[in-house]
């Protein structure tokens, strides 16, 4: 009886791991590189960085996604100053490129870590519940590809947030590295032009503005492509109402 019930204690806790895992990366990267991953430590690296760039585009190409990877994956500071070097040392194109690719990989593996330690017990208590809960969660699962588009194109949720909660609610790997891959695309593809840019912003010895995404011409379109992730849920809705 005790190996069985130590058995199961490791089992547990291997099961845990994953997110321990992350969580620790995250508490250690936010120590060490707070002050690194900054729009000031770019500025001073500029120069650095873009010989580096010339002499080995390559290496630069896959130590940057890799970076970027982690960044995500840890939820460390700097993802936005990430989506800005993108922009800084491969221009507007193909540097998106490179930070969607980052971007969905690092979210990916945060996802996968939070859905084997917990994601999958929890989604199937949720399966299991009753009342509210239970409604909550089979509209969700009824419209998951316009919910896990909407989470990545509205600008006021975190991104860290958009990695999570998918994994809570039994989301499916194809569905979410897809919705995540081309959600993030407007948001990624705006920072990057502003990435882009940088080298005439540090010439004026300015800062990028980085609320650009807030305005109007740069909102609405995005707004608009959430309004559109959203009309299937409508029109399921309008079609519930009509046959009752």
């Amino acid at each position: 009886m005790t190996d069985a019930v130590t058995q199961t204690d490791k089992t547990s806790f291997a099961r845990f791991l994953p997110l321990v895992a992350v969580a620790l990366g995250a508490g250690l990267g936010w120590w060490l590189f707070r002050d690194t991953l900054s729009f000031a430590a770019l500025a001073e690296n500029r120069e650095a960085l873009i010989a580096f760039r010339d002499a080995n585009y390559t290496a630069t190409v896959l130590a940057f996604i890799a970076v970027y990877a982690l960044i995500v994956a840890f939820s460390l500071p700097g993802a936005t100053i990430a989506t800005l070097t993108g922009g800084f040392l491969f221009a507007t194109f193909p540097g998106a490129l490179f930070n969607i690719v980052a971007a969905t990989l690092g979210a990916t593996a945060i996802f996968l870590a939070a859905k084997t330690s917990v994601g999958e017990r929890l989604g199937a208590r949720l399966e299991g519940s009753e009342g509210m809960v239970k409604r909550i969660k089979d509209g969700i699962d009824a419209n998951q590809w316009s919910m896990l588009f909407l989470i990545r194109l509205v600008p006021v949720v975190p991104f860290f947030v958009a990695n999570l909660v998918p994994a809570f609610l039994e989301v499916p790997l194809r569905r979410y590295v897809v919705s995540t891959f081309f959600g993030i695309m407007p948001g990624a593809v705006v920072y990057t032009s502003v990435g882009a840019g940088l080298g005439e912003v540090f010439a004026r010895g300015e800062t990028p503005n980085l609320g650009i995404i807030f305005e109007p011409h740069v909102l609405l379109p995005i707004l608009g492509l959430a309004a559109l992730a959203l009309l299937p849920v409508a029109l399921k809705v309008v079609r519930g109402t009509r046959g009752l």
